[in-house]
């Protein structure tokens, strides 16, 4: 008789149709209480949400821009090596808005110093200006000058039709180490005016004791309102240039002159000629007596090669003659390529517009001065023959 198996006592193959759920049967395999592995899994879900909240916080964080405080003002990198005082210290390029007070009206100023100790001088270099304040346009110039050296200034190259010239140009001031304590540097911002008087602009007044000799310091200063301008003492003359190169004729009108001291007894004016720092040619108006103001109206030609233009210096010097019938010279006027500010501007206006007259007033300056800038080169004195 066969044995037939009990159908009940059959395992099922594993490969069976009906398998059951993955997650339950994973809970069922694992050795532990069923509580055990539901806290599990719940902490594990806590930590996973935690996760994702502190990386959507850092993403909302990052995008959100970082807010300025409004009561803070920026300070430039420059100013911080300086030891300059609070009222004098610039704000940096990026303040935009306008600060509180009167004085940003005033615009302001880029300029280096630094301290020679061999030569015992102070270098200046005046980089630019920036949102000089005056109605429309201007043509600013800046005059600089320092407390102990009385008479001894540089004027700079006039800017046609801006307020924010870029003047690049230095000059030096001798001033011993003693003198440092007590020296200060003024520079002068003005409008470039033909015929009237130069508008003030702004002006800076930095004490020297505030500055560091053993650095090299370049920093923005703030201007502040313009001063009360210098006397002149000296005066002023009017004269015009003009040049034609096809001929090589330079012609010089000696007009008039204003403001010279009521003692002088008779003036006239000389106008001379420099080639290669050696007196070349030389003319002179008639004298006028018993005025302040004296009317010339006298034109004096030369012939320049237009090669020999670069070489050549033109001065026009302010002469009195006293109640002792001795001559002097009051004041002197140095143009040509050597020259700077406003007598520069005006010898490259002559060359720019060639073959017409310009005319424009000029401060006189000091003789010692103009001679000095020119390094004149005395004449040789010819020997005496003996008998």
């Amino acid at each position: 008789m066969g044995y037939s198996p009990d159908p009940r006592s059959t395992l099922a193959p594993i490969d069976a149709t009906t398998e059951p759920g993955l997650i339950p049967d994973l809970i069922a395999r694992i050795p532990w209480p069923r509580w055990v592995v539901f806290i599990v899994i719940l902490a594990a879900g806590v930590l996973l949400l935690s996760c994702l909240i502190c990386v959507i916080c850092c993403c909302c964080r990052r995008r959100r821009p970082r807010k300025q405080p409004k009561d803070k003002e920026a300070v430039g990198l420059g100013s911080a090596r300086s030891s300059t005082t609070t009222h004098l210290v610039q704000p940096d390029v990026d303040c935009l808005e306008p600060c509180s007070g009167g004085a940003q009206q005033w615009g302001r100023l880029l300029l280096s110093l630094e301290y020679n100790f061999g030569s015992q001088e102070i270098r200046v270099g005046l980089r630019q200006a920036e949102n000089l304040k005056t109605e429309g346009t201007a043509d600013p110039y800046a005059r600089i000058s320092v407390s102990t050296q009385a008479g001894r200034r540089h004027e700079t190259k006039v800017h046609r039709g801006t307020l924010c010239p870029m003047f690049e140009e230095t000059c030096s001031f001798l001033v011993p180490p003693a003198e440092l304590p007590r020296a200060t540097l003024k520079v002068q911002l003005l409008d470039f005016k033909r015929f009237s008087e130069h508008e003030p602009l702004g002006e800076l007044q930095l004490p020297l004791s505030t500055v560091d000799p053993q650095h090299v310091l370049e920093s923005w200063y703030q201007l502040g309102p313009p001063g009360t301008t210098e006397p002149e003492p000296m005066g002023e003359l009017c004269f015009s240039l003009r040049y034609v190169p096809s001929s090589g004729r330079l012609t010089v009108v000696v007009l008039e002159a204003r403001g010279l001291d009521p003692g002088l007894g008779e003036t006239y004016v000389k106008v001379q000629l420099m080639l290669n720092q050696r007196k070349w040619k030389k003319k002179k108006t008639s004298s006028k007596k018993g005025t302040t103001i004296p009317y010339f109206n006298e034109a004096f030609n030369f012939l320049v090669p237009f090669s020999q233009l670069q070489s050549v210096d033109l001065v026009l010097a302010v002469w009195a003659r006293g109640l002792q019938l001795r001559a002097e010279p009051v004041g002197k006027v140095l143009l040509g390529p050597r020259a700077s500010g406003q007598p520069l501007q005006h010898w490259a206006d002559m060359l720019a517009h060639a073959r017409r007259p310009i005319a424009q007033w000029h401060h006189l300056q000091s003789p010692r001065e103009v001679d000095r800038a020119l390094a004149l080169q005395p004449r040789l004195p010819l020997p005496r023959l003996h008998s």
